[in-house]
């Protein structure tokens, strides 16, 4: 662990957050507050490196993910873990089967354990999205998350689980539609 963040240390802070950004488990979520109290980039510069390299690995993912998972049902060890993957997908996107493009950009948009720009790629796919309209649901979900986070890094977190607090009830409310 040691080794890693000596090795961040020595990369320029733009790169450490693009790169950061595109990790399944940091995502922009963990790439702005990087950047913004880590490295003491502006909110916005944080913001803008973040959102461009947490959708880097989406139109990817988009065409990836069902080839892949299809070749992966030949060994086991694959296999079983596209199963959890999807089902993990199936349980989590309950709303997109109903909300389509929209349950997409919900899921994405609030900034939640489990619901950035990859695990909305693999929800897109469970529930069969056309390319474009997951790309522009996953992109505009992305959006809305990276400015809660800017907001989060810049301001406080108070000020964030009230923003959290609308949202959430705003989805309930088109959830039930």
């Amino acid at each position: 662990m040691n080794e890693i963040l000596a090795f961040v240390k020595t990369l320029p802070p733009e790169v450490a957050v693009f790169t950061a950004a595109t990790l399944p488990l940091l995502e922009l979520r963990g790439a702005i507050p990087m950047g913004v109290i880590y490295y003491g980039m502006p909110p916005w510069k944080a913001f803008l490196i973040a959102v461009l390299g947490n959708l880097l690995p989406v139109p990817f993912l988009l065409i990836l993910l069902r080839p892949l998972s299809e070749i992966s049902q030949r060994w086991k060890p694959t296999r079983r873990f596209f199963n959890w993957l999807y089902e993990r997908a199936r349980r989590k996107g309950v709303s997109v089967r109903r909300l389509k493009a929209l349950g997409v950009f919900l899921f994405v948009a609030i900034p939640m354990p489990g619901t950035g720009a990859w695990m909305g790629s693999v929800v897109a796919e469970v529930f069969a999205l056309p390319f474009k309209e997951a790309f522009f649901s996953i992109a505009a979900g992305v959006l809305v998350a990276g400015v809660i986070v800017s907001f989060a890094s810049h301001i406080g977190w108070w000020a964030v689980a009230l923003l959290f607090i609308a949202l959430l009830l705003l989805s309930l409310l088109l959830a039930r539609r």
